[in-house]
């Protein structure tokens, strides 16, 4: 061979290498774009024991009516609340729920038409549907509102040690339990809730700390401690809790923020069908604010996805007051999700079965991340969210 055809062979290798390496370095952009987050940030919300019945029905007819679960004007509760027709009367509930989520994202669980979505754990009660929640697996030695700390992985802890997420992970809660449930003691993200700072000692509403704190932070801070304990030391209301985490996002920009609201439950199991209603009407207004305020801030503008679920359902007719193993139907929920890159498909009408295990994956698979534990099997992602 000559020196010329040497040189020629030499660089024709050189070139199948190149294409060859050239090739497989799409393959893996084309497999990485595949795998691309659908946004950047992400609030997942908890609204406590809320039912899928008034969320796609709007108030009943027969509880708004009954004088032992209502104590308010019944004039204004009727104006504010009821219309025989069923799209104005969950309108009327929750009008930015049915107004911009139905067309610009997706919500589930509207068991009219066959789609169910139900909570997977045996026991139907708090502590165990927001453990569920955020492990994405059920754990059946967590069996009660009383358990103790939960040592098990979850999604916001998962999240908090991806790379650029250290740090800005954050939960403002209104219950002493999502802090046990979170493992507050020993977990690196931020958990604010009401919680004992010295073994033995007296449940404290938490505050925004930091020595830099914004004047609406230390508002939040202060007008948390004017609120009557109504629900007890262990709960403080969902009012505080939104201004906390409002006041927070705005002046540290958290790139995954759960809030965890309660007064539904509370006043569910008070029998305050009135207050019930109106605690919805009042947060489905405070999710409007939140959305429309972060939607501003360039930090959050067209990146950020919604992610709103229960922890539970509730019983039916006079038992809409309870929920648990022995309520039939309070493992009935739903869970409703909007952002970039989430398809508008309104309300869900897919005969389905979705349980709430599957919404740890989702919701890590949202931010571009594989959610996985050696020891435990997760709840799959639900396709028609991530892709």
């Amino acid at each position: 061979m000559s020196l010329i055809g040497g040189n020629y062979y030499f660089y024709l290798m050189k070139l199948k290498t190149y294409l060859a390496a050239s090739l497989l370095l799409l393959s893996v952009q084309s497999f990485a774009q595949k795998e691309a987050p659908k946004s950047k940030n992400l609030v997942l919300i908890l609204i406590d024991g809320y039912r899928w019945q008034e969320l796609f029905h709007g108030a009943e007819y027969d509880l708004l009516t009954d004088p032992k679960y209502n104590s308010m004007d019944s004039l204004q509760r009727m104006k504010d609340f009821w219309s025989d027709n069923i799209n104005e009367r969950r309108e009327k509930l929750m009008p930015f729920t049915w107004n911009y989520i139905t067309t610009h994202g997706q919500i589930y669980g509207d068991r009219d038409s066959g789609n169910k979505v139900n909570v997977k754990n045996p026991y139907w009660i708090s502590y165990p549907g927001r453990a569920e929640v955020l492990s994405g697996f059920v754990d059946l030695k967590i069996n009660s509102n009383d358990y103790g700390i939960n040592t098990n992985p979850n999604v916001l802890g998962f999240l908090n040690h991806q790379n650029g997420f250290k740090g800005k992970v954050a939960t403002f809660a209104c219950w002493d339990a999502t802090g046990r449930c979170l493992d507050k003691p020993n977990s690196a993200i931020l958990i604010n809730v009401p919680w004992k700072e010295k073994k033995g000692g007296r449940l404290t509403w938490e505050d925004i700390k930091g020595d830099h704190l914004t004047n609406e932070e230390i508002l939040a801070n202060e007008i948390q401690h004017y609120a009557p304990k109504i629900f007890g030391d262990d709960e403080r209301p969902d009012f505080a809790v939104y201004a906390l985490a409002k006041s927070y996002i705005r002046a540290t920009h958290p790139k995954v923020v759960y809030i965890d609201f309660g007064d539904t439950d509370e006043y569910a199991h008070e029998g305050k069908y009135d207050h019930y209603l109106l605690d919805a009407h009042n947060l489905d207004a405070m999710i409007e604010k939140l959305w429309k305020m972060m939607q501003k801030d360039p930090f959050y503008k067209n990146n950020t996805v919604f992610f709103i679920v229960p922890d539970h359902g509730r019983g039916i007719g006079d038992e809409w007051t309870s929920h648990g193993s022995s309520i039939p139907h309070s493992d009935e929920t739903w869970f409703m999700v909007w952002g970039p890159g989430i398809r508008p498909l309104g309300v869900v009408n897919t005969p389905e079965q979705i349980y709430q295990e599957q919404y740890a994956k989702t919701i890590a698979q949202i931010l571009g991340y594989h959610y996985h534990l050696k020891d435990r099997t997760i709840g799959k992602s639900i396709t028609s969210v991530v892709n």
